[in-house]
């Protein structure tokens, strides 16, 4: 059943220097553009599993795909043109071209068009650090030889792989989250937020650390939450976003919680009161100060989660 993707994720760490990286949160999303090879290959319903060059960091399914142009810094070796070099901690020159062998205090670079894809898997998540080996994931890729950051290998292998170590549960998760996605839904699309980050500063200039329905929260944890679909209009309305807490955010969008348009009183479904986390929040008001737009799309989102043909939730 289906296929599997072994991406790398870095961060920080990565060695090859020709670009400034992605934004990449591996329990959440996954970014890359049409620069590396199979960048138009995973599909929705595709297993994705994060490595670091050393071992598995998890494993999920992929919800959807963003895409959409951006502009990317590109960076190459002065001397010979290429992209292969990387930063040194300790000595100088910092760079070192691994292809021509110079040193270099600064690479050349310049602002490229591409086309940026962000792939989302919060939901299935599975966290199982250094449950596989770097040695034993290339060995399950189709091409294990290869050094490509994107790997296609099969499903069935690398869930017999985890289904061989302490893995097993994560690996029966994750086949029911890839049946649940595939079973009839059409692959989906949408622009990739570009300046989501001035977008959420602003919103902290306006609201401060502080949800807007649960209250003060440390900055790491809260998310710009579009009240509004993003992905049709492509535009950061301040007016119209408000600061939610990590789970808050992921559980308004599932329309698990809601604010009741006449009231502006947080309503939470039936299933999510039992959690007694969430169920002192049922009834209470929004923290944040409403304005009109904010009013409209919340408006909005209770009619397509609290309206008459909403689908259920849970």
């Amino acid at each position: 059943m289906g296929t599997a993707w072994l991406v790398l994720a870095m961060g920080s760490d990565r060695e090859h220097a020709g670009n400034d990286g992605y934004d990449d949160d591996p329990a959440r999303h996954y970014s890359w553009d049409d620069t590396v090879q199979n960048h138009a290959r995973l599909q929705k319903g595709d297993v994705i599993a994060l490595w670091n060059a050393k071992a598995l960091l998890g494993i999920s399914v992929i919800e959807h795909i963003e895409i959409g142009p951006t502009k990317k810094k590109r960076m190459r070796c002065p001397v010979c043109q290429k992209a292969n070099f990387k930063a040194r901690k300790e000595k100088k020159p910092v760079y070192f071209c691994k292809q021509c062998r110079s040193e270099f205090e600064d690479p050349e670079s310049w602002i490229e068009d591409v086309t940026a894809y962000r792939s989302h898997h919060a939901t299935g998540w599975q966290a199982m650090p250094g449950v596989l080996s770097g040695a034993q994931l290339r060995a399950l890729c189709d091409s294990p030889k290869s050094q490509l950051s994107m790997r296609r290998m099969e499903w069935e292998k690398l869930k017999a792989a985890i289904g061989a170590t302490t893995g097993a549960e994560a690996a029966v998760t994750v086949t029911e989250a890839t049946r649940e996605l595939v079973g009839g839904h059409r692959t989906s699309t949408a622009r990739v937020r570009i300046g989501q980050g001035p977008f959420r500063a602003a919103l902290l200039e306006r609201h401060g650390n502080v949800c807007a329905f649960t209250g003060p929260t440390p900055m790491p944890a809260l998310e710009a939450a579009h009240l509004y679909s993003y992905a049709a209009t492509g535009e950061h309305n301040v007016g119209a976003g408000l600061l939610l807490r990590r789970d808050v955010h992921r559980l308004f969008d599932m329309g698990l919680i809601a604010v009741d348009p006449a009231t502006l009183a947080i309503d939470l479904t039936p299933e999510l009161r039992q959690y007694p986390v969430y169920a002192q929040l049922h009834g209470q008001p929004v923290l944040a100060k409403l304005g009109k737009d904010h009013r409209q799309f919340l408006g909005e989102h209770w009619d397509m989660h609290r309206g008459q043909n909403a689908e259920p939730t849970l």
